[in-house]
């Protein structure tokens, strides 16, 4: 049943990053028909020659019969019942302004584990307020699901979320595959800000090791982090949750130890002894924590919610404290 569903489906993918082609891969293969949204000239005419991203997940071979690609994103969305965020959400802003074509009755799901820099909004917030959007017709695809596993079909679980259970389970079937466990949740607050707050802890992590912490340290400080996350969680937004399952805990844990994550990159380079601005330019994609760190630092101090891991993180990163004095801090801290 959800296999036939998913043939008629027509969804536009907006972004052209590693995520972005992930998912293309699996709405593709699932049966949808992707209207995907690609700026990049080099991404755009790679795909059209081979069906592969030369910039990312470039052995990821794509069923380019499923596939209707466009620089203009009026084309891709017009097209579409089913609007994809997969673009940075540092960048986000930019890419959507081209925008024409109303959103009001589509429905957006957001792929998108970030802030929106100046803006201080989750993706969600962000759409609903800017595009006229009813916060029925968003929803939420996340999970520990780096995408070069996924480009390379290793299971993985994600998370559809909406706030009526029921739509999550409708598009989340678009999103099956062999290779993809599909749970559901209605904590749109909660899932949301895990994916933002995990990129914060995961650059702390980063830092660690690159400071020479060992395993046995970094076990306690994961753990702290994950307490942490379900204090500012509890306190800023209360729910029914279990921080223990995937698209919370599980997501902290493959941010924190994986050597795919950005965000743990820049902390290591970080601990490593780069400044913060040279941390970031070596980067090669976006760590989504960096402008995360600000935006929970503004909610925790309006929240009274101790966060100090996040806290030690935001000081390095905006106000030039020592990585590693902030984590000998932390040392005192940890339980």
């Amino acid at each position: 049943m959800e296999n036939a569903r998913a043939e008629t489906e027509r969804c536009a993918v907006i972004g052209h990053g590693s995520w972005a082609t992930a998912i293309v891969k699996i709405l593709s293969e699932g049966g949808c028909d992707v209207f995907w949204y690609v700026r990049n000239a080099d991404v755009l005419a790679s795909l059209r020659d081979e069906g592969r991203n030369c910039k990312y997940l470039r052995d990821v071979k794509l069923d380019r019969s499923k596939l209707h690609l466009s620089d203009d994103i009026n084309i891709a969305v017009a097209a579409a019942e089913n609007i994809v965020l997969a673009a940075p959400s540092a960048f986000l802003k930019e890419f959507l302004r081209p925008l024409a074509v109303p959103l009001s009755d589509k429905f957006v799901i957001s792929a998108v584990k970030g802030i929106v820099p100046d803006e201080y909004q989750t993706v969600i917030d962000y759409v609903t307020e800017h595009y006229g959007l009813a916060p029925d017709r968003t929803g939420i695809i996340t999970g520990p699901s780096h995408a070069e596993e996924v480009g390379r079909e290793g299971l993985s679980y994600l998370t559809a979320v909406c706030r009526d259970e029921g739509r999550a389970r409708e598009f989340g079937s678009m999103f099956a595959a062999d290779y993809i466990r599909l749970e559901y949740s209605t904590d749109m607050e909660g899932v949301e800000y895990a994916a933002i707050m995990k990129n914060i802890y995961a650059i702390a992590v980063g830092m660690a090791v690159g400071l020479g912490y060992g395993d046995n340290f970094l076990a306690v400080l994961i753990a702290n982090c994950a307490a942490e996350m379900g204090r500012f969680l509890d306190h800023c937004f209360p729910a029914e949750r279990n921080i223990r399952t995937s698209p919370y805990l599980g997501d902290l844990l493959v941010t924190c130890y994986s050597t795919y994550s950005r965000n743990r990159r820049l902390g290591l380079l970080i601990g490593h002894g780069c400044t913060v601005k040279s941390a970031l330019n070596e980067m090669t994609m976006v760590a989504e924590g960096y402008y995360a760190a600000d935006c929970i630092r503004r909610i925790e101090r309006g929240a009274a919610v101790e966060t100090p891991i996040a806290d030690a993180v935001y000081e390095v990163l905006y106000r030039g404290a020592s990585a590693r004095e902030k984590m000998k801090y932390l040392t005192t801290k940890l339980i």
